[in-house]
């Protein structure tokens, strides 16, 4: 401890004759609280503003978010893995047949596309119907009965529109075939 404070004396001591010990005048103190009292002009609240913007965009883009979702109550995250898991193998079944039968648009196959899309409309409203069962009353032995019958009726309409649609070709072929 005492060569600390030696040390210490020896720094004031280097140190003596350059120090800072100019005088304050007199009104220095009531200078300085009028100045403290002084009324300060309002800072701008920019960063509350900011914020404020900011939880109203994260808002927004929430809401818009949660309505896009909710079009497409297809994708239900409340069911079991294994309800999901059916209707995703199914959806994809459904999918791969419709790109089928898209491949076979034509001017003549026009009017039975069009006719098999406004039925898989019809079966689209029926499985909304069924998912917001599953929400509002949970899987039952019914519900999930109805649910893969209509995925199933889905998928054997869209097979036997399919077929129409070769056996009409066929039909073509075959009449062009013949007037030759």
């Amino acid at each position: 401890m005492k060569k600390e404070n030696d040390d210490l004396d020896q720094l004031f001591e280097k140190f003596e004759n350059q120090w800072d010990v100019k005088r304050m005048n007199a009104d220095h103190q009531v200078d300085f609280l009028n100045k403290l009292n002084k009324k300060q002009p309002k800072k701008k609240n920019h960063a509350v503003w900011a914020i404020a913007a900011s939880i109203v965009i994260l808002l927004g883009v929430s809401l818009f978010y949660n309505n896009n979702n909710s079009e497409k109550p297809k994708e239900f995250k409340f069911a079991s893995k294994e309800t999901q898991r059916t209707d995703s193998i199914f959806s994809i079944l459904i999918d791969n047949e419709l790109i089928k039968l898209k491949e076979k648009s034509s001017p003549e196959n026009e009017q039975i596309i069009n006719d098999a899309l406004k039925q898989m409309k019809v079966f689209d409203t029926d499985y909304e119907k069924i998912i917001k069962e599953v929400q509002k009353n949970g899987e039952n032995k019914q519900i999930i009965y109805a649910m893969i019958s209509n995925l199933q009726t889905r998928i054997s309409f869209l097979q036997t529109v399919l077929q129409r649609i070769e056996e009409n070709e066929k039909f073509k072929n075959t009449t062009d075939e013949k007037t030759l």
